[in-house]
């Protein structure tokens, strides 16, 4: 490169590098556009300048230009800043493999950035940029932030971002940033937050963000007013602080909006506070350190699972959204913590099977929560009876305990053959099924009652007269009754036709009784 070669705008942009002063080619007044060649801009980041002096602090600072040609840095080791601002770029810049001190194109245009592999010492500048199209930075490192903070970046197809396992000593700024295509930053390290906060992803059909496996030593933001359209991946991610989706809009309609599966969240995954869903949202297997929540969440997903929370871990789950879930959810095998919830937003199906919570923030009457355990879709499973009784003995509310128990045996009873269920309707009406013993008491006196008013005016007559024990109308009723205990009336008196007849009632009666107290009460021993 000849210096007599150069243009004007050229040689003062060249005799510039060297102290690092800005050139700003925009006079205000003219709508032509000052062009300079990408071949003088490599150039000079090359070496082709003059050495620096003592004291100088070279950099390349160049305003409103467009350049022309193809900016080939593949490779190169650039010692100094690189600012082009407010540029307008003819060709995709080729920075692989490349080592550059910093680097800043805020406020330009460009067919594309390709960068992976890179390497840049300090920040990568590309808020306000617009791309049309696609960013590349696989395996880059950035030991500063990643700026894309109100960019634009439209390559619609599976990549217009693509940071396959980039690292980002830095924040990663988002906000604002519009994406028409696929986002994709699978195996990313990112020593900062991650910031998407009112960006809009845009890619109907794929995958909006791919974020698999992910790390991120801060927060990873999605609120207030991120949009997406398509499928959110945030599987296997580990995020050191929380994860916020409030107020986001996520728009995957008939499929997955939010997948998450097997993420580490160190505090809080939020997922209320006016979030709105079309689609389904799976969080299978995810751990979160403080609390899972969907407050005043909004969610619709009518044709299948609106929420997969199975194996999820959570210290506190908030299930209290804005209205009534669309779909199932499924919490299968999910260790919930202390979990919040109100009948008036229950989904309309819900899988607990082997779903454990350690306290019911609310556990209202026991009536209320079988109806909530009988929303279930995997028909009679005796876990979750069991777990929401466990749950009432932890507050000392014994009775609801029973009521929870009671239920979770006769849904069991519809399950059973015809024999087998007549028999539990025998024992539901005479104890209870041992949860309600003072019912047999009460049966216990109905019969004593009756034997006694009856054989008090029908005593029935000796079998051995003159050796007969002064006949007593309530004692020879318990004698018929009991099975076991013995008063020596029965034995000694033979009734005849009614009373033999009530007699043989009274002993069928008190067998039935006995034989239910004793199952019943064998049973409530066995399950506290």
């Amino acid at each position: 490169m000849h210096l007599g070669e150069l243009d004007a705008v050229e040689r003062q942009l060249w005799d510039s590098f060297a102290q690092g002063t800005a050139v700003d080619v925009r006079d205000g007044t003219s709508s032509v556009e000052c062009a300079v060649r990408a071949d003088v801009i490599a150039a000079l980041l090359l070496g082709a300048g003059a050495d620096p002096a003592p004291g100088d602090r070279p950099a390349l600072r160049l305003t409103g230009a467009r350049i022309t040609g193809g900016l080939d840095l593949r490779f190169a080791e650039v010692a100094v800043p690189v600012v082009l601002a407010d540029c307008r770029f003819d060709e995709v810049p080729l920075l692989q493999g490349a080592r550059i001190r910093a680097l800043a194109l805020s406020g330009s245009s460009l067919p594309g950035l390709a960068a992976d592999t890179a390497q840049i010492d300090g920040r990568l500048v590309l808020s306000r940029c617009h791309l049309t199209g696609p960013l590349v930075l696989d395996r880059a490192q950035i030991n500063g932030d990643l700026d894309l903070r109100n960019a634009v970046i439209t390559a619609p197809g599976p990549e217009a971002v693509s940071a396959v396992h980039v690292a980002i000593r830095g924040d990663t700024l988002c906000t604002n940033l519009a994406v028409q295509g696929g986002f994709r930053i699978s195996g990313g390290s990112i020593d900062g937050e991650f910031d998407l906060e009112g960006a809009s992803l845009s890619n109907p059909g794929g995958h909006a963000l791919d974020a698999y496996h992910v790390q991120i030593t801060e927060d990873f933001t999605f609120h207030p007013n991120f949009r997406a359209e398509g499928r959110i991946i945030l599987s296997g991610a580990t995020v050191s602080a929380a994860i916020g989706f409030c107020g986001a809009q996520l728009d995957n309609a008939g499929d997955v909006a939010l997948e998450a599966i097997d993420v580490r969240v160190a505090r809080n995954f939020d997922l209320g506070e006016g979030l709105a869903v079309v689609g389904g949202i799976k969080l299978d297997g995810s751990h979160i350190g403080t609390q899972l929540s969907f407050r005043d969440a909004t969610l619709a997903h009518a044709d299948g699972t609106a929420w997969s929370l199975r194996l999820v871990q959570a210290r506190e789950t908030d299930l209290r959204t804005r209205q009534p879930i669309a779909g199932t959810v499924d919490a299968r095998n999910a260790q919930l913590g202390t979990l919040y919830d109100t009948p008036d937003t229950w989904p309309a199906h819900l899988r607990l099977a082997e779903a454990t919570y350690d306290a019911l923030a609310d556990p209202l009457v026991a009536a209320e929560r079988v109806e909530w355990l009988r929303r279930g879709t995997d028909g009679y499973l005796p876990q979750p009876y069991e777990q929401l009784a466990a749950a009432y003995r932890r507050l000392g509310h014994e009775d609801e305990a029973r009521t929870v128990l009671l239920a979770k045996q006769r849904h069991r009873r519809a399950t059973l053959p015809p024999l087998s269920r007549a028999w539990g309707y025998v024992q539901d009406a005479t104890v209870g099924y041992g949860y309600r013993p003072l019912r047999a008491g009460l049966w216990l006196a109905a019969l004593l009652a009756c034997g006694a008013i009856f054989f008090g005016v029908h005593p029935p007559a000796p079998l051995e007269a003159g050796k007969e024990p002064p006949f007593n109308a309530v004692f020879y009723t318990l004698d018929l009754l009991v099975p076991i205990i013995t008063f020596g009336q029965e034995a000694a008196f033979a009734p005849r036709g009614v009373g033999q007849w009530l007699a043989y009632g009274l002993t069928a009666a008190g067998w039935v009784l006995a034989t239910t107290v004793t199952a019943g009460i064998s049973r409530a021993i066995s399950r506290q």
